[in-house]
């Protein structure tokens, strides 16, 4: 049999049973607060503050790490620029070093070459003016022959004697080219070497040796052997050397 349930004591206040109401006694709960709560937008404030702020700090670390790589790299191009002018300054000074040099060395060349020519020519004036001087006449001491354009060549005669001391030696000087052209021997003399008729031998005067220097022209076609120097004084007899051609001539121009 079936006991009915017990009444509620008096003066309590009747209950209806909710769903999902709460048992009796139990603890509320609050409910989440929603996005558009204060609570929420302060969460939601925070969150965007803590993003700005991480940002911020990735910022500051790359892009201070990459403002500090440009800054090194412009010192370093500085740098190299300063090393390429150093380099640049050194290697003209280098070069201006070397020219100088090889300026020098032509000079001491130069100059050696005049000092050879000082000392044969004081050996030449002691041959003839000194003490121990062999004694003797008017002579063609040397002859030299230098090509110039087309058939001339210029000539230089040393003149020298010593026999008559203090005595002065004066006449005329002609050359004369004994040669083959188109298979036949020719002679070609003073005045076809000068191309002028009746041409007058060069003066010279001297009482112990004389330089005297002209030019001649061949003819073409016309392969000279020898040559003949010929003295003329104004007194006594007349003196001829000869030596051959290749002896005399000089392979290159002068200059």
């Amino acid at each position: 049999m079936t006991q009915p349930p017990p009444s509620a004591p008096e003066g309590a206040a009747p209950t209806s049973a909710m769903p999902g109401a709460p048992a009796p006694g139990a603890a509320a709960v609050s409910p989440p607060a929603s996005p558009t709560s204060p609570a929420g937008y302060a969460v939601l404030g925070l969150f965007v503050a803590a993003l700005a702020f991480g940002l911020w700090g990735l910022w500051a670390v790359f892009g201070g790490a990459g403002g500090a790589s440009g800054g090194e790299l412009a010192r370093a191009q500085a740098q190299v620029e300063s090393l390429e002018q150093q380099v640049a300054t050194l290697t003209r000074s280098d070069q201006i070093s070397r020219d100088a040099n090889r300026d020098l060395q032509g000079t001491l060349a130069e100059r050696d070459e005049e000092i050879s020519a000082l000392r044969a020519d004081v050996a030449f004036y002691e041959r003839f003016v000194g003490s121990t001087a062999q004694r003797r006449g008017l002579a063609v001491h040397e002859l030299v022959l230098t090509p110039q354009a087309g058939q001339a060549w210029h000539y230089t005669a040393t003149l020298t004697q010593n026999l008559n001391r203090g005595a002065v030696s004066a006449g005329r000087l002609t050359l004369a080219v004994e040669g083959t052209r188109d298979g036949k021997l020719e002679r070609l003399d003073w005045a076809a070497l000068r191309q002028e008729d009746d041409a007058p031998g060069v003066e010279y005067s001297f009482k112990y040796f004389q330089q005297v220097e002209g030019e001649v022209m061949l003819p073409p076609g016309f392969q000279p052997l020898r040559i003949t120097a010929r003295l003329v004084p104004s007194s006594g007899a007349a003196v001829e050397q000869t030596l051959p051609w290749s002896e005399a001539a000089r392979t290159a121009p002068a200059g």
